[in-house]
């Protein structure tokens, strides 16, 4: 296989950096060439809070990523998140001048493409623009417009939006690590990829992506994502209500809630005991394995009923048949199914990245802590291969704009808007101001 063809995921959280390198076998699977794992020292709750740690976590895990993978890395797909994510509904439209031609790929992306020029607050840009459906003279629900007929043509948009800043940092963080960035992909679509079956997101599923600074939804019904939103809490507030709780140090705390943590004081036996090393030569502490469930049910309750508020906001509630569906490191959890399915009443699953992975992949690559960055490893490639298609028709166009060029005039290239438009803002910013 040609290394155009091998894609890199970069997912830059707040507990780990993870870049994954993989490409996509004869049988359509992708297999995983190599990846690296660091720990994650500059960013909190998804946003880039110190450029130089987050530089240098970013060079070691990409090192470990390049020399088992054993190819050198310069294009990555990087992850965006953080709790400035936001979304909205939009419906556009256009008038077609020549009604009696087909609706074209051209017309689709023109309407797309207007999407981008909607006003936004001061600080906010949009960063994706996803169709749900179109609507052809006043028919609606319609899935693919190319080739129908029709004067109007209109659209109802699912529009992403984020705080410039923070993607302008996680750019330059990427670009000084001597990287760059194909594509800036929203982390819950990027997730959602990578563990949910099409069967789910035609029934209606909400994914809930528990990371350590944030919890991402996105909610698919009939095959369309109809939301998404960020909450600003993750796995790091319930370490941190652990260390206050049991008066204990951090390191600790994250150990005792990974081996022994549980979503359900319930399930814990009053004599069960743990016991914490002291600090310098002071006693152990012996810590009651449920008063620590209760520590952590407490704050995993709050998670959920932000998620089951956003489920309500969407307006899709009733219409959920395939549920929730965990992922992330936080959904490894003990008794977190459980919990979820008693406050939000319902059916919930954990979901793990190996949907779409090669048989002969490592264990460690299919838990759910690296869905997001199997998920950027796929949706890039996704996005990779449509852009391979455009191709021919874009040199064709060219082509044609030559030949009907008159002598001595100069003709200019098509400036490419659409999907990556908000990342070409980003990566022209940086060149006119020399701060590549």
């Amino acid at each position: 296989m040609k290394s155009s063809e091998i894609i890199v995921g970069l997912d830059i959280g707040t507990t780990k950096i993870a870049a994954i390198v993989g490409r996509r076998n004869e049988h359509g699977k992708i297999e995983i060439l190599g990846h690296g794992r660091t720990e994650s020292i500059g960013v909190k709750r998804g946003v880039v809070s110190n450029i130089e740690n987050t530089v240098n976590s970013i060079r070691i895990a990409i090192q470990e990523a390049s020399e088992k993978a054993g190819v050198d890395i310069k294009y990555v797909n990087v992850g965006i998140a953080g709790q400035h994510i936001k979304s909205l509904q939009h419906r556009g439209g256009i008038i077609r001048e020549n009604y009696d031609n087909e609706i074209s790929k051209a017309d689709v992306d023109t309407l797309l493409n207007n999407m981008y020029n909607l006003n936004m607050s001061p600080g906010e840009e949009i960063i994706d623009v996803i169709a749900q459906d179109y609507i052809v003279d006043n028919e609606q629900g319609i899935k693919e417009p190319v080739g129908m007929l029709g004067n109007s043509l209109e659209a109802n948009f699912h529009i992403i939006i984020g705080q410039t800043t923070a993607a302008k940092n996680i750019y330059k963080c990427v670009t000084k690590g001597g990287l760059e960035v194909v594509d800036l992909i929203l982390e819950p679509i990027a997730s959602a990829e990578a563990v949910l079956s099409e069967e789910e997101k035609e029934a209606g599923v909400v994914l809930v992506d528990i990371g350590g600074g944030t919890t991402d939804i996105a909610i698919f019904q009939d095959g369309i994502i109809r939301h998404t939103a960020v909450i600003p809490f993750g796995g790091d507030v319930i370490t941190e209500d652990v260390k206050e709780g049991c008066t204990i140090i951090r390191k600790h705390a994250e150990e005792l809630k990974v081996k022994f943590g549980s979503a359900l004081a319930s399930e814990n036996r009053d004599d069960e005991i743990v016991a914490i090393p002291g600090l310098r030569g002071r006693p152990p502490k012996e810590i009651s394995l449920k008063n620590l469930a209760s520590i952590i049910q407490a704050r995993v309750e709050e998670i959920v009923e932000h998620v089951y508020y956003e489920i309500k906001n969407s307006g899709y509630e009733k219409k959920l048949i395939a549920g929730i569906v965990l992922t992330g490191g936080g959904a490894l959890l003990k008794h977190l199914p459980q919990l979820t399915e008693f406050i939000t009443g319902m059916d919930t699953r954990i979901g793990y990245p190996n949907e779409h992975l090669a048989n002969d992949v490592n264990e460690e690559m299919a838990s759910p802590m690296y869905a997001t960055g199997i998920g950027l490893v796929i949706e890039g490639m996704e996005r990779y291969y449509k852009e391979m298609s455009n191709q021919p028709k874009k040199e064709e166009k060219q082509k044609n704009q030559k030949v009907k060029s008159k002598p001595g005039k100069k003709v200019e290239p098509e400036d490419e808007e659409g999907p990556s438009s908000f990342l070409k803002k980003i990566q022209d910013f940086f060149e006119k101001d020399g701060l590549q």
